[in-house]
């Protein structure tokens, strides 16, 4: 409860998205004194995973929380006269257009629900069947907690510094082999064996998948559980900032990570795969000899492209496209290049920006799989918590469903010194951290915000089939029209530990021009097609079925210049909410900044001590026994099926 909160904090952390996560735990490494809040229920704010019942309740808490009405603060009672006040919003408005679409049969019964979870009562959602079927795809009721996974932290735990243990990515092939575990070692969500095993199709499964195609609503709501869906779709550059980060900290332990599998195309109306690696270019057969050396040639360049500033500078001030066609590159190469290599459009980057983004996607290949890209189990919504976890290792303090009413400010010295929060107690502190979101209208009201459009959708199989059903794909499929966004499309499968099996979680993201439906629609219609009972007859499907699907629209504010707030006094620092980009750079390097202007001498975020090396007050061990009681104990704590990757550099020396 609030009257047990300490009164006084070095540091105070407002919402619990990745960069404020992030933020929380380097300054509780460096020895300040953390309060992190959040007036949600869950980790992660726009940064979170749910389960499928946990989505609904998120839709409905939207829904109601559009209805509140702003009372007279009781709080301004206890603003004196040498303070001013700040008055943080009740109603977080970065959701908007919410849309939702039921295709699968309807054949939900009373006494249907998911297994473990909540009850759920009828709410209206669009479905596009039926009246009946609408009343049928049910909302959670608002006294309902959200069922989303949380992280238990004890307030003792010392993480180990084991320099091996850097990253856990597992081969998309031996999912099932794996139990996950949720000890004081680990922050993902438990898993037993038996049910990672069942989320994994077996041989007998696909076998029989085109015999019972049929998945209904009542099925994904029993098996909501499986499903952990982000509302911001994501994935990890092995050598980006934040797996960098990740190892530098030794946080990467408490989460573990797949492979993204493979790279698609969408052309011509067809999706076909990307050769991106050197194996892939020379076992392709989409692509002819003189095709294959064409695109190895380039690629190479690219690579070294600073090294020959001769071959580039003339073309400095054209689009990347238009460079690529001043290349020895075949339309088809050009077009892998541009959309699926340095993903990006005919418009959109300059041949320098091409040039290094390419760079960076070669950069980052083989370091752990034949793509450069990982996907974190059980979803994005992991990487707030894992940061979580670290703060509150070293002395952090959470409260969820904790709201903060105002920001106290000292009109003498024009800095704010404490919050008040939602039980009215005065709570001091240096520095105070707020997540965009927080903000009240008055204090954003000169803010020009971006916005990301994103759908979420639940399908039948996988857009491109292949030998193996557990693929992990990327798709980029361009913009038709001048003004819109190419839109880029993840595709992930049940071995990823966020949608059940037999089926396929699908997101996708752009750049709004409109609404998300009206944005995101046309490509959902290229690649998919609506479940309906007609086509349960035919025994072949061109294209996956649509089963359920999600449109919304989300604030971009990363883009936002700290001047744009009214009246923000020094040590008042904002935080952004996601951007539309795939990687999470702009989250690190925005937390590294912040983390500076807090803690200038400080480092950020460096590796947590080795429990063999602190030494506590009366400590009478020798150093030989604690050495030879602790080294088998780390040994026994790695998972055999798991593979244990650090640094490559590191570990070839």
């Amino acid at each position: 409860m609030a009257d047990n909160l300490p009164s006084e904090f070095d540091v105070i952390v407002i919402g619990t998205g990745l960069p404020e996560s992030i933020i929380a735990a380097a300054c509780s490494r460096s020895g300040q004194r953390v309060l992190h809040v959040d007036s949600r229920s869950y980790y992660g704010g726009n940064w979170a995973s749910f389960s499928f019942s946990g989505l609904l309740s998120w839709l409905r808490e939207y829904q109601e929380n559009s209805d509140i009405v702003n009372e007279s603060p009781a709080w301004e009672e206890q603003i004196l006269k040498n303070e001013d006040a700040i008055a943080l919003g009740r109603n977080d408005k970065t959701i908007q257009h919410v849309e939702v679409f039921c295709y699968a049969s309807q054949d939900l019964h009373d006494g249907v629900e998911e297994a473990g979870a909540l009850q759920k009562n009828h709410a209206s959602v669009t479905s596009a069947n039926s009246t009946e079927a609408a009343d049928s795809a049910c909302l959670p009721t608002e006294d309902e907690s959200l069922s989303t996974m949380s992280c238990e932290m004890p307030a003792g735990e010392t993480p180990s510094s084991d320099p091996e243990h850097a990253l856990e990515v597992n081969d998309v092939d031996r999912t099932g082999e794996k139990e996950n575990h949720c000890d004081d070692k680990t922050c993902v969500t438990s898993t037993s064996e038996k049910e990672t095993s069942e989320n994994v199709p077996t041989v007998e499964d696909i076998a029989e998948q085109p015999k019972q195609n049929r998945i209904t609503y009542s099925q994904i709501i029993k098996e909501g559980r499986r499903f952990n869906i982000d509302l911001v779709s994501k994935v990890l550059y092995s050598r980006g900032l934040l797996i960098d980060l990740l190892i530098k900290s030794n946080v990467s332990r408490y989460a573990e990570f797949k492979n993204i599998t493979r790279i698609l195309a969408f052309r011509e109306g067809r999706v076909e795969q990307v050769p991106c690696s050197r194996a892939d270019v020379f076992n392709s057969k989409q692509l002819s000899m003189v095709e294959k050396r064409m695109l190895m040639k380039f690629l190479t360049f690219c690579m070294e492209y600073e090294e020959h500033l001769d071959e580039y500078k003339a073309y400095e001030k054209i689009t990347f496209s238009e460079y690529l066609k001043t290349q020895k590159l075949t339309p088809n190469l050009q077009y892998f290049v541009l959309h699926s290599i340095a993903m990006t459009s005919e418009t959109a980057s300059s041949t320098i920006d091409g040039l290094k983004a390419t760079k960076n996607f070669l950069h980052c290949l083989g370091r752990y799989g034949n793509t450069p890209f990982l996907f974190p189990l059980y979803g994005q919504g992991e990487l707030p918590q894992c940061f979580c976890r670290m703060c509150a290792v070293f002395g952090g303090i959470y409260c969820l469903r904790h709201a903060v009413q105002c920001l106290v400010v000292d009109k003498e010295s024009g800095k704010c010194k404490a919050i008040i929060d939602q039980f009215g107690q005065r709570i001091m502190s240096k520095h105070f951290l707020v997540e965009d979101s927080y903000f009240s209208e008055n204090t954003c009201s000169h803010v020009q915000y971006r916005q990301i459009s994103r759908a979420v959708l639940i399908t039948d199989r996988s857009v491109l089939q292949t030998g193996s059903d557990q693929q992990i794909s990327i798709l980029t499929v361009p913009a038709e029209e001048s003004g819109t966004s190419a839109v880029r499309v993840i595709e992930l499968c049940s071995s990823t530990m966020t949608c059940m099996k037999g089926t396929y979680l699908v997101h996708l993201t752009c750049t709004s021009s409109k609404s998300a439906r009206e944005d995101l629609e046309p490509v959902v219609q290229k690649l998919f097609t609506p479940y309906t009972e007609m086509e349960i007859e035919n025994e072949e499907v061109e294209k996956p079925r649509l089963l359920w699907a999600l449109y919304f629209n989300m604030r971009d504010s990363s883009d936002v210049s700290r001047s744009s707030y009214n009246d923000l006094p020094s040590n008042v620092y904002v935080c952004s909410g996601p951007d539309c980009g795939l990687g999470n750079d702009n989250a690190v390097k925005q937390a590294e900044t912040l983390f500076q202007q807090i803690c200038p001498n400080e480092d950020f975020c460096p590796p947590p001590p080795n429990p063999e090396d602190i030494i506590l007050d009366g400590d009478s061990l020798q150093p030989g026994a604690s050495d030879s009681s602790a080294v088998p104990e780390a040994n026994s704590d790695m998972p055999k099926e798991t593979t244990s990757l650090g640094n490559p550099e590191e570990r070839s020396e």
